[in-house]
């Protein structure tokens, strides 16, 4: 039988690079004096541990497991701390039998896990990774459960859409991957009515329609404050309402002054503004490059040449993303949090506020620009690239130049001068399009459904594609790298587990024998750490990928849906699929999530609530600007319809513009009425009274009446009805004749007799 093993710590022995000799023999010193360390810690915490060799040269998994008696004493512990913080949580006082009472497997690994990394303040061993006392520990992880793993994925074609079965969830990944698999179940359930209002618009109604618009920000709000509601529900039906009151410091965490704290918060705002204006100005770029400047190229390879600005996103963006999240790493770790949840929100906003720049200022500069003044912008790229001496005309001939050579020089056999297109400079005129009547002709009347549908469908396909099908690819590359051949399976080994001869490094400590023979595990044993290899070699999970896609399709849904109304119904079907995607990354892609008690999805409620606001200002600015006239005939939403404010004689671009900015003024106003309004209401109708709120009323009482009963104390009102059924009440006044004359039956008996 497989042992039990509650935490695998992956502990690195060597620094991976090629050491001298007089430095080897000082690593080895230094990595088995923490490591003998490290094993004592454990040991003298109570804890069974044991250091087995990895796969990777340097390396050593340290395999730990907590004993019956050590866990009852973490969930007495926790109790007490529950109870002092608030939490609803069962008498502190009393114990718990595990035997008839187990816990749940997340339970139980989130308290060991707490346990060995929590700080001594704390009441834990302060082995957390990335402490300087333990600069050897690279991470610590926990092992999949395959049974509840395969049990999982054979329901997905048994049962609907897996809405169910939530506590199933959360027993095994605790509350943070259970409340996400929520967010994204509710969310799911909640476009179906935006979906099938979508297609009925799309087919029988005008493009850009008032009432779609408003019925979708009606939606949008809807949805984000009855989720604010179901959370809170959650939290309570869980036991986790406040739990942040009880989360353990972070063994970076170093005590500062408040004042100092809230400075390093405010201190990367400028870097954060920085980082989105560069990378604004290059999204800009790019835009102009792609919309405009591609089109006017007719020279060699101009049908190649529209991949251009493709492979500039790909190479810049990217590069700009990861330089930004660096610093991001870096201001998050300086801002000195004390708890792992309000770092990893800080990272959060830093994060996703420019990637929310590059899904979304595409479209907008497409609505807000490429629209309204793409004939005034198409004549100014002109004149740039054909006026004399211009920097502009000198950078794109340069940019032009390199991408069409590479795109060309297979086709070019030409020999001759006349027939060499290399020795023609590509910045001649012959080569681009003089004429801004044709030039006109080239603006793509349907670019916003065009962008829309690749927004919805094809970037959704194609992040598919890279969660489930390329860790295959990937895996199947590295084992044959590694002389394994080809195999699908989770990688046990990197490139650098076995030396130049193919044979495997092995690091001995005092704990390992020296006998071959004596180490040699039965059968089962060998199979078992085969499995955990596998999984070390994983990728840890990180939710915050997950909840970032899911973030973003809702602001393109909320925000821009009225351009293509069949945006909710390709979200749709895009979560029916990530619903069953999310759960098999997390069961064969990556490695078992940490539990850990959350009550919130945190800083996404934030940027949800931050997108239903932006989104009462794009919809009222797209309707104002593209709605058609009503002689206009519903054919859908291309924009080659005679739109009434865009072909109004006495009205500028810049003029409409200006109105339309006024009039997404005034909707943001009206946006703060409409979700107070929704708020209101939805707290009448889906809290108040609600079997989660007496709940919540309740549990609170019914602790603390435990608690006093626990230490002798009766209840007050108890004692006193006892006390008048025993005759007791009162007797210290009754010897007093002060309390035996009553004069207010005499006075009303003379009142009555002068009446």
């Amino acid at each position: 039988m497989a042992p039990q093993v509650d935490l695998v710590l992956v502990f690195r022995s060597s620094p991976g690079k090629v050491l001298s000799k007089p430095q080897a023999r000082e690593n080895a010193r230094q990595a088995t004096q923490q490591y003998t360390r490290l094993l004592e810690v454990l040991k003298n915490g109570r804890l069974q541990a044991v250091g087995k060799r990895g796969e990777k040269e340097g390396q050593l998994l340290v395999l730990v497991q907590c004993p019956e008696s050590t866990l009852a004493r973490l969930v007495q512990r926790e109790r007490y701390s529950d109870f002092l913080c608030g939490l609803p949580a069962t008498n502190p006082t009393g114990t718990r039998d595990l035997a008839s009472e187990p816990l749940t497997p997340a339970d139980r690994l989130r308290l060991v896990y707490t346990y060995v990394t929590a700080t001594l303040a704390d009441g834990g061993l302060g082995v957390a990774p990335g402490s300087s006392n333990w600069d050897r520990v690279e991470s610590v992880m926990v092992l999949h459960d395959h049974k509840f793993n395969e049990a999982w994925i054979r329901a997905w074609t048994t049962r609907q859409l897996g809405f169910v079965k939530f506590d199933k969830i959360r027993e095994q990944f605790g509350e943070a991957v259970a409340i996400y698999f929520h967010f994204l179940s509710f969310y799911t359930k909640h476009l179906l009515f935006i979906s099938a209002v979508g297609v009925g618009f799309y087919f029988f109604a005008q493009p850009y329609s008032t009432i779609y618009s408003s019925i979708l920000l009606l939606w949008s709000i809807t949805f984000v404050e009855w989720w604010r509601i179901k959370q809170r529900q959650l939290s309570v039906r869980w036991g986790t309402k406040g739990s942040f009151r009880v989360e353990k410091r972070r063994a970076q965490y170093v005590p500062l002054p408040w004042w100092r704290k809230d400075l390093r918060a405010l201190a990367s705002l400028p870097v954060i503004l920085f980082f989105a204006s560069v990378l604004a100005v290059l999204l800009t770029g790019i835009f102009v490059f792609e919309a405009f400047v591609t089109h006017l190229y007719t020279g060699p390879g101009h049908k190649l040449i529209g991949f251009s600005p493709t492979i500039l996103f790909v190479a810049l963006v990217p590069r700009l993303l990861s330089i930004y999240h660096s610093y991001a790493i870096s201001f998050t770790n300086w801002e000195n949090h004390a708890h792992q949840s309000t770092h990893d929100a800080s990272l959060t906003i830093k994060t996703f506020s420019l990637s929310a720049i590059v899904a979304y200022l595409g479209i907008a500069l497409s609505a807000f620009v490429y629209v309204p003044f793409g004939e005034e912008v198409m004549a100014a790229v002109q004149y740039y690239l054909f006026h004399d001496n211009s920097f502009a005309q000198t950078w794109v001939g340069s940019i032009i130049t390199s991408l069409s050579t590479n795109v060309t020089a297979p086709f070019n056999t030409t020999s001759t001068g006349k027939g060499d297109n290399s020795s023609i400079p590509l910045t001649n005129r012959t080569f681009w399009e003089t004429d801004s009547v044709n030039a006109r002709t080239k603006l793509n009347p349907k670019r916003l459904q065009d962008q829309m549908f690749a927004f919805t469908v094809t970037n959704q396909v194609v992040n598919t594609f890279l969660e489930i099908g390329l860790p295959f690819i990937l895996r199947a590359v590295t084992s044959v790298r590694s002389g394994r051949g080809l195999s699908l399976a989770a990688p046990a080994a990197g490139a650098a587990s076995s030396n130049g001869n193919g044979k495997k490094k092995r690091v001995m400590f005092e704990d390992q024998s020296g006998n071959p023979e004596a180490e040699a595990p039965d059968s089962e044993e060998r199979e078992f750490m085969d499995r955990v290899k596998r999984e070390v070699a994983l990728p840890p999970y990180d939710l915050f990928a997950d909840y970032s896609e899911m973030v973003t399709q809702f602001g393109y849904v909320s925000l821009w849906s009225t351009i293509w109304p069949l945006a909710p119904v390709m979200s749709l079907i895009n979560n029916w699929l990530e619903l069953r995607s999310d759960a098999f990354k997390i069961t064969v892609h990556v490695r078992r999530p940490i539990p850990t008690r959350t009550d919130t999805i945190g800083p996404w409620l934030d940027a949800l609530t931050f997108l239903t606001w932006l989104a009462a200002l794009t919809n009222s600015a797209l309707v104002y600007l593209f709605r058609p006239s009503n002689q206009c005939k519903p054919v859908g939403t291309s924009l080659s319809h005679s739109h009434h404010h865009l072909s109004s004689p006495d009205s500028s671009a810049e003029q409409m513009l200006s109105s339309a900015l006024l009039i997404a003024l005034g909707a943001s106003h009206g946006y703060i009425l409409v979700r107070m309004l929704v708020r209101h209401t939805l707290e009448r109708v889906l809290w108040r009274g609600s079997k989660e709120e007496r709940d919540a009323e309740r549990i609170e009482t019914v602790v603390k009446e435990q608690y006093l009963r626990s230490l002798g104390v009766a209840d007050v009102v108890n004692a006193e009805e006892k006390a008048v059924q025993g005759g007791d009440a009162g007797r210290t006044g009754e010897s007093s004749p002060f309390w035996m004359h009553d004069e207010g039956l005499d006075e009303l008996s003379r009142e009555t007799k002068d009446a």
